[in-house]
């Protein structure tokens, strides 16, 4: 547990030390006893009949959801009194982050776990969970989540699915289609979002076998060819009104609660397919010979494997920093709370902020590393028989999965100013401050020491400049800074990075302490490298942001005090990029994890 626990966006604002966050040094054995069963799982009941789940043989996925089923991993959420393990988010990211080596069949199983189960277990009623979840966790019946349709993505209260109640209040008659539905060629129990009203989202529980529900074909997808994507039809499907979930016209509540969890998870699957692709790029390095020599000693294929270390442990570091402040904050709930799942939900929505994050952050990760994992495979890379062709493919969909990366950014941004007007967190007056101090020439930031002094600098100036043109962008675009997209995302970026890079600094800073040689030289390397290049990206942001804010006088100041604040002395970073790669060429892995 934490020294301290923060609300979400607060690390905008305080002071934060790493005694305060989880790291994947943190792990009890009953995690790691987890996370081998899992890896077990993965490779000795899925990968061995790899070939016949990308050929899209779906009773292969049914059966080994019923196999992850009889180990427990299909429970980790579920409340003990259905049968459930009920663990942290901590275990269950630790889990989705091994299952990722299922490849596609992880999209059947993280589905089902996720955005299938979540809805009843926060949402259901007590029938409704005795009569459907034994079944879900025991792997017996396979679930999915309808909101998608062909005309609403993102916009999600745009469904034009319908749910009529009858004149006896006995049962809702739905009708409408839902689009992209993982699992839709098989699962036998789905949630699907439908108005009840012109405005009003409602829920239900709906079975396979109630008729009027029929699956479309499965879509020739360009990637995660493995799991089932289909249409989900629906012709006047009576069902019964005790399968409502939640209240009626209450359902975007669900549908926002759940995915932030589902955010956060998809953060964790691709921290852990992040580190598969990394593996299988060095292998090859080690293997392909050009100019008389190993490519992995050319310093263009060292740079590439230390860029992608260090982002592997700056997603690494976030993830898991996040479950444990989600745990942190839930741990205090007790059982018998009234309208405990209620309670809990806002514990979790505490950190939308945070989740978005999650998504975005590690996601792009994922695009970066699989994009350099198939340069170093060279045009092999372009060939089937290679696993960089599918890497490439496969990743593509996490930037569009759980909300797309641009509208999880304009989240990010809105939901800070959001809660800095409501005053959630004491944001207007640390704007204020963070304005008059880049308007001060004289103005310096506290001095720091130690081996992470550096960066602790370039996080300080980092936050000042995100507060002072946040503030600068609503005083100029009032109400309608929500409308303005690209200053969103722009803002966005700078909070996104100093987030992660923060992360990967106080992971180091907990376990330094206990670090010497080899392991601290390579810590402190993953660090700097990924400062460096997330303090450019911020930059870039940064002054994307001011160029979009201010003009003449007023832009030059600003761009000057970017230049000054946002600047990052990285000396010393070619040899840490060369000894990273070193140490993980010779690991032929990702090394800060097993």
């Amino acid at each position: 547990m934490a020294n301290k626990l923060f609300k979400g966006a607060e690390y905008l604002i305080s002071d934060i030390s790493g005694a305060d966050v989880f790291t994947p040094e943190d792990f009890t054995d009953e995690q790691k006893q987890i996370a081998e069963t899992t890896e077990q799982f993965v490779e000795k009941e899925v990968l061995p009949r790899f070939e016949e789940i990308e050929q899209q043989k779906f009773s292969i996925n049914v059966e080994l959801m019923k196999k992850a089923g009889d180990l427990g991993l299909l429970m980790l959420d579920a409340p003990k009194e259905y049968g459930g393990l009920e663990l942290d988010k901590v275990t269950n990211m630790l889990m989705t982050e091994k299952i990722s080596g299922a490849a596609s069949f992880s999209v059947t199983f993280s589905a089902h776990t996720g955005i299938g189960t979540l809805p009843l277990v926060y949402y259901g009623t007590k029938e409704q969970k005795e009569k459907y979840l034994p079944k879900i966790i025991s792997g017996e019946w396979v679930s999915a989540y309808c909101l998608t349709e062909p005309g609403s993505g993102s916009d999600a209260l745009g469904a034009k699915t319908t749910a009529e109640l009858s004149s006896d209040g006995k049962y809702y008659t739905l009708n409408g289609t839902k689009q992209f539905i993982s699992n839709g060629g098989f699962a036998n129990i789905f949630t699907i979002f439908a108005k009840t009203g012109k405005d009003k989202l409602s829920a239900f529980l709906v079975e396979r076998t109630t008729p009027g529900l029929s699956a479309g074909q499965e879509e020739k997808k360009m990637g995660i060819k493995g799991s089932s994507t289909t249409q989900i039809v629906l012709e006047n499907v009576k069902v019964p009104a005790e399968n409502l979930l939640g209240e009626e016209g209450k359902g975007h509540k669900i549908a926002f609660n759940v995915l932030n969890i589902g955010r956060l998870k998809l953060g964790a699957g691709v921290t852990g397919a992040a580190k598969i692709a990394l593996a299988e790029g060095i292998k090859y390095a080690n293997q392909r010979k050009q100019f008389g020599s190993l490519i992995s000693k050319f310093g263009a294929i060292k740079e590439k494997i230390a860029d992608m270390t260090a982002e592997i442990f700056a997603s690494e570091s976030l993830v898991y920093r996040l479950a444990g402040m989600i745990d942190d904050k839930l741990a205090p709930i007790e059982k018998d709370t009234p309208d405990y799942y209620k309670v809990y939900q806002k514990g979790i929505e505490e950190y939308a902020i945070e989740c978005a994050i999650s998504k975005v952050f590690c996601s792009d990760a994922l695009a970066f590393v699989v994009d350099e994992v198939f340069q170093i495979y060279g045009g092999y890379g372009f060939i089937q028989d290679y696993p960089a062709e599918r890497f490439y493919r496969d990743e593509r969909i996490n930037r569009i999965f759980e909300g797309t990366n641009e509208i999880n950014r304009m989240l990010v941004c809105g939901t800070i100013m959001s809660r800095g007007v409501k005053g959630d967190i004491p944001l207007k007056d640390e704007v204020s401050k963070a304005a008059d101090f880049l308007k001060d020439p004289a103005s310096a930031l506290p001095a720091c020491s130690g081996p992470l002094a550096a960066e602790k600098t370039l996080l300080a100036g980092l936050k000042k400049l995100f507060l002072a043109l946040s503030g600068a962008a609503m005083r100029k675009f009032l109400f309608s800074i929500k409308d303005e997209q690209e200053v969103l995302i722009a803002l966005s970026d700078i909070a996104i990075n100093i987030f992660a890079i923060e992360s990967a600094v106080l992971r180091a800073e907990k376990i330094l302490p206990a670090l010497s040689g080899d392991r601290k030289t390579a810590v402190l390397a993953a660090v700097r490298i990924f400062s460096f290049n997330a303090s450019e990206k911020a930059a870039s942001a940064a002054r994307r942001s001011a160029n979009y804010i201010k003009d003449g006088k007023d832009l030059a100041q600003l761009l000057a005090a970017i230049a000054r604040y946002g600047a990052y002395n990285a000396e010393g970073l070619l040899k840490a990029k060369r000894k990273l790669a070193e140490a993980a060429i010779e690991a032929e892995k990702y090394i800060f994890g097993k």
